[in-house]
């Protein structure tokens, strides 16, 4: 059994990370946030300590450094922005890390981090967990097997909308979300990357507040992309059914379906890493540098191959100004 600690435990993604410890038969000893609305702990592990403030969870964290209680592994769910400064926190601390993703921001950022995993012997997991996913394992499995010169046509459409507090929020802000790109879209870029190899080119056609809209060429696909949080982009035979998610990949004529089969991939991802069969930094440094490129590069307008629905009518930001 394994002692765990969680940074972030107040934050919407944590309570999967809180199940998957429990589901692997783990303990969480300790866990912080700013914010004291975590009641979710009782449900899975109501002796844990927590903490609102770093320096008397780093307290607690040291003093049991020599004890049963050790921290082995450190769970990292805070903002993506304090990801690469947490992640180094439990590294040194002597715990092993497992991270939401983005991992971190900038790809200059895994570099350090595989420095201080060199000299204090510990390791970064990130989950990954898409590529988990039995659908996305089978679609592998056929690229794969099928012919190595096929180069793949693929449409990525990814609207998850959001309400007016996502900008008042630090997701709102590129500086610590990244952007649309890098908070709701790593996952798919990494997945692309995954199946179809390393990145040739990267083009922006779009990008602002609410969406992110481009092209991706890699080894083995041309692969469009169109990726919002405003519902108005919805297609209107799902906004007329009430729903607010719309997820969808077609390759070449064939629509490829995946929406279901994600409940338990936080545990899957956490028993992976217990079984010495995580993503580390060397894994995730290529979706972290897609991301980058988009988030730094110039949109080019509606030009050369662009997803269809990056001709929507671009909206104003919702409190008066573009980020």
């Amino acid at each position: 059994m394994k002692n765990f600690a969680i940074i972030g435990v107040g934050g919407y993604i944590a309570p999967r990370h809180l199940k998957a410890i429990k589901d692997t038969g783990n303990n969480l000893v300790s866990a912080y946030d700013i914010c004291d609305s975590v009641g979710i702990i009782d449900s899975f592990f109501p002796n844990a300590s927590f903490f609102t403030e770093q320096e008397l969870f780093d307290r607690h964290c040291t003093k049991i450094k020599n004890t049963d209680e050790k921290i082995d592994i450190v769970s990292v769910c805070t903002p993506n922005y304090l990801h690469d400064s947490h992640t180094r926190y439990a590294l040194r601390l002597g715990s092993d890390v497992i991270c939401e993703k983005p991992l971190v921001l900038n790809p200059w950022n895994v570099d350090a981090l595989q420095r201080i995993e060199q000299e204090t012997g510990h390791k970064v997991s990130n989950i990954l967990q898409l590529r988990l996913h039995p659908s996305i394992i089978a679609l592998k499995k056929k690229v794969d097997e099928g012919p190595q010169d096929k180069v793949y046509d693929v449409d990525l459409t990814y609207i998850t909308t959001r309400g007016k507090w996502y900008y008042t929020s630090w997701k709102g802000d590129p500086r610590k979300s990244g952007g649309i790109a890098t908070n709701i879209g790593i996952h798919f870029y990494d997945m692309l990357y995954y199946i179809f190899g390393p990145i040739q080119e990267n083009i922006v056609h779009v990008s602002t507040h609410d969406r992110v809209a481009g092209f991706l060429r890699f080894k083995r696909a041309r692969v469009r992309y169109f990726l919002s949080i405003n519902a108005n982009t919805l297609p209107p035979d799902v906004a007329a059914k009430g729903l607010r998610t719309y997820r969808c990949i077609t390759i070449g004529n064939e629509e490829f379906e995946f929406s279901g089969g994600f409940n338990d991939l936080h545990t899957e991802s956490y028993k992976n890493i217990l079984n010495g069969k995580g993503f580390g930094l060397d894994e995730v440094r290529n979706c972290i540098q897609i991301v980058y490129d988009i988030r730094n590069s110039k949109p080019v307008g509606l030009v050369g191959d662009y997803h269809p629905l990056a001709k929507l009518p671009l909206e104003p930001h919702p409190f008066g100004w573009i980020s």
